[in-house]
């Protein structure tokens, strides 16, 4: 009898289990294309919670722009749900016929965001869902006076105290920007005046760079005083140096939006577009923002004072910074940055 209950508890046991199984093997796996920084904030904050809110699977991709988007086009796009995309990468995607049109329906959160961040490549594609701000680092224990203006970045007493981002970089084509406005011309009628006038500022810059790590060491080792910088390197280099302030300059800061689109030919395009949503919720944006990860482009997100500290928040901020015609920037970017390493090829 002993033996005959042991098997039929055998059975059981084995039929749940795989019955456990086979509801696990079920769920839908969202592949998300991204970058790697944040990852344990962004799994307690969005990734973990969304798997729970919809019994889902996330699995991650991760890389910079340009790596993770070579892959997705060597791929056909296949394997990847969601890509995390900076504007000017995920315009490229776009006009190489990668990321899929989306059902805005399934996205009522867009209209909760700033109306800049709504439709940054048209109605037909996905939302930014957060900003990062371009303006300039320096420090005023090595310079003779305040710098205030883009154009300062020319003055005499910088000779060998810059450092500018290489032009393949979010950051770099924001220096041909102001190069072209202090030639008093527009950069896309007239890029050789722009780069005429760009060259008057190379006794000033000791090298290009491309990581912020980069931009810290050398401030720290005292050999810049200035640079044209992304808002999330500030705090490294304050904490490398006592001296380091962030400056808007006068003329404005640069707004660069990071965006969130699907992949064309997702077996989960639904599934995605219920992440995206959930990604530029007030909730998800708030917890982001507290946590000083992303700056948050909700307009329901209510930040103190301190804690908005260190993010772009709030309407009167974002609406007052300057915007990059990537499309103008793309269109010209194998010639412009042939022509930017040759100027700078030390």
């Amino acid at each position: 009898m002993f033996k005959k209950y042991f098997s039929v508890l055998l059975i059981t046991l084995f039929i749940v289990s795989a019955l456990v199984s086979t509801a696990a093997m079920a769920k839908e796996t969202l592949v998300i294309s991204t970058w790697g920084y944040n990852e344990d904030l962004l799994w307690e904050n969005l990734y973990t919670p969304f798997e729970e809110k919809y019994d889902c699977e996330i699995k991650l991709e991760v890389g910079n722009n340009s790596t993770r988007l070579n892959k997705v086009r060597m791929r056909q796009g296949s394997t990847v749900d969601v890509i995390y995309l900076a504007e000017s990468f995920a315009l490229d995607a776009i006009d190489s016929g990668i990321i899929a049109e989306v059902n805005r329906d399934n996205i009522p959160n867009i209209e909760k965001l700033y109306p800049v961040a709504r439709s940054p490549h048209g109605d037909s594609y996905g939302p930014a869902y957060t900003l990062i701000k371009l303006g300039i680092i320096y420090d005023q224990n090595s310079v003779d006076q305040p710098i205030e203006s883009w154009f300062d970045l020319w003055r005499n007493d910088l000779s060998e105290k810059v450092s500018i981002p290489d032009f393949n970089t979010t950051a770099g084509p924001a220096m041909l920007i102001m190069s072209a406005e202090k030639a008093g011309v527009e950069l896309a009628e007239n890029s050789d005046q722009a780069f005429a006038e760009l060259e008057k500022a190379k006794g000033n810059v000791v090298k290009n760079y491309a990581r912020s790590s980069d931009l810290a060491n050398m401030f720290a080792q005292g050999e810049i005083a200035a640079a044209p910088a992304l808002d999330f390197a500030y705090f490294r280099v304050k904490d490398a140096v006592d001296g380091a302030v962030w400056l808007n300059p006068e003329e404005g800061s640069f707004a660069n939006f990071n965006t969130l689109n699907v992949i064309k030919g997702s077996d989960n395009q639904e599934l995605a577009e219920k992440f995206i949503n959930y990604a530029i919720s007030k909730e998800v944006q708030t917890k982001m923002a507290l946590d000083q990860v992303e700056s948050p482009l909700n307009m329901e997100v209510e930040l103190t004072e301190a804690e908005a500290e260190g993010l772009t928040y709030g309407a009167e901020t974002i609406n007052s910074l300057n915007t990059i015609d990537w499309g103008t920037i793309n269109k010209n970017k194998e010639e412009w940055m042939s022509r930017w390493n040759r100027m700078f090829a030390y």
